[in-house]
């Protein structure tokens, strides 16, 4: 079974992702679940928007979900991984309206109908685009299953749960304050809502105080156009300063309508001058002010953000500030201007500035919902992995606000909501009704409104499963296992997951949040366009392999600490692919002719490495079950790279080579073992690379590696810390030699002194592989230091080095007087600048860690250099 010279992933990744959908490898069997066969393992894929296409934050998401789920699989679990998409309301309405901008059009010109066709049209031609991309990335998606959230069976559900919550009277219809967008001419949720901090102004405003001559109160506010819907100004109850002012009445500027002054103890008496304006129609903080003290809201604007009052009927909400300014300045009623940095709310999709503005929109009551969620996570019924982001939930859920769930948009799930035009009844049904189900009138009119994107996403992980209705995929996975999710949707979705879950099914809709972290570029920065810092997982696919950009994800995915990534650290792990596919390589080729089958005598070196690769697969298993991706992959790369290449490999190549039928017939068959297996423990990380190789290897024992048992046999020999002793005899031997500049090919003769009998007899049957990877001579037994011999000590035994008569012994005691000399120094700057609490406390954390190991490794060095000089001296 020929490998080609060099690894080329180009050559079968889509040759086996094209396998393993025609096999049905990812496809889960319900029956197997529901008839005790297998037990199941389920996860919902977030579903990236139908616009999206891939992005770093995608890769990292669903590799760590396709690690799992792969693992899972091997494992014997029957794996339900549900994909799919969201139709994502505003962004891909946005999309389709810029197409239509382009042939001179706007949505209101081709009309609802139309424009929803349009979408559609769009969404099957484009919106399929990442999830061919997720499929690039080898994601074990069962693709049969794929769902949108505005497919015929979603959409049964979105209604349904609307239709249920109005009926529990826990959706209702409200004038109440809202984020609007003018721009996207819609309501939005606080979540929606990005506030970035800026430079603005306070402007301090003279209200004349009714009947008193040249009697003013000053408010300051940050927004002077808002004057014209004052209905009150609050001072605090507390504050001495206007305590007689309390109960009278002042002229509001340029309206010149009188309002009262009130107080409130919500006035912070240090902002300002202590006095606000009240204007409930165009500020949260004055909406509930006014609540309290029955103060009727003034509406001043409309949703454009356009000014509504004479005389600035029509203008933009900017242009009307200025226009007030220069009336306050003229009239003598603006006291003085100050710089004020305060946080201003922005749209989270066209960033323009949101207006608080008061509309009749549909809420759903979130408080009685939020309880069973709360307690789920206080009991760990559902757990936050890593545990912390359990304190931002709480932070959320113990303050939430009733949800606004309608939008001003047309692409979405549109509100089942039917108003009578003759008796003004609503009717709210789930199937499209003919007439008011109240007067019979057929003169009945559906609500213009969608819900909010989120609304329908929070129905994911059971409406997949084909809610409302009883189906077997609902009795076989619901409820999910595992939830892997960035810490920016905490809020939107996974809370609401948990509210709906609990309400609509009763149970949990998953076990566990696994929340992984930011990927940041190399500095630690936020990528972004802008910056130009953007790493696309796409590019590094077709640069190094998607094996690569996986391992890479994984091995940098520890929990709690954002992704500081680089192509060079890509590129680096691209080696590792590259030595996987070296060995495998060596190992077909070495072996060829070797029979596996028949008589083997297992010599120490092969009963480490199956103890090690026992070792392997716990503490991979281990790590995975606890979510810590980055150890697991560590674990691997230990194994493969430190344990079976550097080390058992090396050792198999005397007996391969020259050893007894027997002695090539045991090493190739524990080669071919280890090989198998360890690819078994790699391939939920690396599933590609690990699949060529498996269909190359004689003893395999599956039709894929994807449908591979895990390796779970358990290997304990009592050798396994002998053979460590003889790599620390060989390791020793190098170093020596390297210490006093002895080529590494420079054959030595080596005694050794040891009382354990067991050791002396391992090194006896590795003698041959000690001479070949160390260099050897002949190995003798000692009880005395042979002359002319440096040593050094492994616990137990002393091992000398003869090099009395291959080197120059007064120059090298010369040069490693001048290497410690050197090392002084630095161990000296070293600690002077570890010392130095200027440096210490401005440093970054990560520079503070790399000299303090820095210092540690150069005390280190100068430590053995010390005794080697020590040693020659006596030569």
């Amino acid at each position: 079974m020929e490998m080609e010279k060099t690894y080329n992933p180009a050559l079968f990744e889509d040759k086996w992702y094209s396998l393993w959908l025609e096999k049905k490898y990812f496809h889960a069997d319900e029956k197997k679940v529901l008839n005790e066969e297998k037990k199941k393992f389920s996860v919902v894929l977030p579903p990236p928007n139908v616009t999206g296409v891939l992005h770093i934050g995608h890769a990292l998401n669903s590799t760590l979900q396709d690690i799992i789920c792969r693992w899972k699989r091997m494992k014997g679990y029957e794996i339900c991984w549900i994909p799919g998409t969201d139709h994502a309301g505003i962004a891909t309405q946005w999309v389709v309206e810029r197409q239509l901008a382009q042939e001179g059009l706007t949505r209101h010109d081709i009309g609802r109908e139309n424009f929803i066709k349009k979408v559609w049209e769009w969404k099957d031609s484009c919106g399929g685009r990442i999830i061919n991309q997720l499929k690039k990335l080898g994601t074990s998606c069962d693709w049969d299953r794929e769902r949108f959230t505005m497919d015929e069976g979603f959409s049964r559900a979105v209604r349904k749960a609307f239709v249920t919550l109005y009926q529990e009277n826990l959706i209702y219809r409200g004038k109440r304050l809202i984020n609007w967008c003018p721009r996207c001419h819609t309501a939005l949720s606080d979540l929606e809502v990005e506030h970035e901090e800026g430079k603005g102004y306070l402007w301090y405003i003279k209200y004349p105080v009714v009947g008193e001559k040249d009697k003013y109160i000053v408010v300051a506010t940050t927004r002077p156009e808002t004057i014209l819907g004052d209905v009150a100004v609050a001072v605090n109850p507390e504050d001495e300063r206007y305590k007689d002012l309390i109960g009278k009445k002042v002229l509001l500027p340029i309206v010149n309508r009188e309002i009262s002054v009130i107080a409130d103890e919500y006035v912070d008496m240090e902002f300002g001058t202590g006095a606000v304006k009240i204007t409930p129609a165009h500020d949260f903080n004055d909406f509930e002010i006014g609540n309290r003290h029955n103060l009727t809201p003034i509406q001043i604007m409309d949703d454009w953000a356009k000014i509504t009052v004479e005389p600035f009927n029509g203008m933009d909400r900017y242009e009307a500030r200025e226009a007030i300014i220069k009336i306050l300045k003229d009239e003598d009623l603006l006291e003085k201007v100050e710089e004020h940095t305060h946080a201003v709310g922005h749209c989270y999709r066209c960033k323009t500035v949101v207006e608080p503005y008061l509309s009749n929109q549909w809420f759903v009551k979130t408080k009685p919902l939020a309880e069973k969620a709360i307690e789920a996570v206080k009991t760990e019924e559902i757990k936050f992995i890593p545990k912390q982001w359990e304190n931002t939930f709480f932070d959320w859920m113990y303050n939430i606000k009733d949800w606004c769930v309608s939008r001003q948009i047309w692409w979405g799930h549109r509100i089942p909501v039917w108003y009578c035009s003759d008796c003004g009844h609503l009717t709210v049904t789930e199937e499209t009704p003919e007439k008011c189900e109240k007067c019979d009138s057929k003169n009945i009119k559906q609500d213009e409104d969608v819900l909010d994107t989120w609304f329908s996403s929070a129905l994911w992980p059971f409406g997949t499963l084909g809610w409302p209705e009883e189906t077997d995929d609902l009795k076989a996975f619901y409820p999910t296992d595992l939830l892997v999710t960035g810490f920016d949707i905490i809020f939107f979705w996974v809370s609401r997951m948990m509210m709906m879950g609990y309400h609509f099914k009763k149970e949990k809709p998953f076990s566990d949040i696994y929340v992984h972290a930011l990927v940041r570029d190399e500095k630690g920065q936020k990528m972004s366009k802008t910056k130009g810092n953007v790493i696309d997982p796409l590019d590094m696919i077709r640069k190094y392999g998607t094996d690569t950009l996986r391992f890479t994800l994984s091995s940098l995915a520890a929990q709690g600490r954002d992704i500081k990534l680089s192509e060079k650290t890509i590129e680096g792990y691209k080696h590792f692919a590259n030595k996987i596919w070296n060995i495998a390589r060596f190992i077909l080729t070495a072996t060829e002719g070797i029979e596996l089958e028949g008589e083997k005598n297992f010599a120490p070196e092969d009963r480490w490495i199956l103890s090690k690769l026992s070792e392997t697969s716990k503490t991979v298993d281990k790590e995975l079950t606890n979510y810590r991706f980055n150890d697991a992959s560590k674990a691997i790369y230990q194994f493969i790279w430190g344990e079976f290449a550097n080390w058992y490999v090396e050792f198999s190549k005397s007996r391969i080579y020259k050893g007894a039928e027997v002695e090539k017939r045991t090493t190739a068959y524990v080669l071919f073992t280890v090989l198998r297996d360890a690819l078994k423990l790699l391939h939920p990380f690396m599933p590609f690379i690990t699949e060529e190789i498996y269909q190359k290897l004689p003893n395999k024992n599956a039709e894929s590696i994807v449908i591979a048992p895990w390796f779970e046999e358990h290997y304990d020999f009592n050798e396994k810390e002998l053979v460590e002793k003889v790599k620390d005899i060989i390791r020793g031997i190098r170093n020596v030699k390297a210490e006093v500049n002895i080529p590494p090919s420079t054959s030595v003769e080596v005694a050794i002194n040891s009382k354990d009998e067991n050791l002396l007899q391992v090194i006896k049957e590795m003698e041959p592989s000690i001479k070949q990877l160390a260099r050897v001579k002949e190995i003798e037994l000692a009880t005395d230091k042979p002359e002319g011999s440096i040593s050094f000590f492994i616990p137990g035994t002393e091992v000398y080095i003869k090099i009395g008569k291959i080197i120059n012994v007064e120059g090298e005691i010369s040069k490693v007087e001048k290497k410690l000399k050197n090392l002084s120094k630095e161990i000296e700057k070293l600690e002077k600048k570890l010392s130095n609490e200027n440096f210490l406390s401005r440093a970054p954390k990560e520079v503070i860690e790399k000299d303090s190991k820095k210092l540690e490794e150069t005390k280190e060095l100068f430590n053995k250099l010390s005794t080697t000089l020590n040693q020659l001296k006596t030569l």
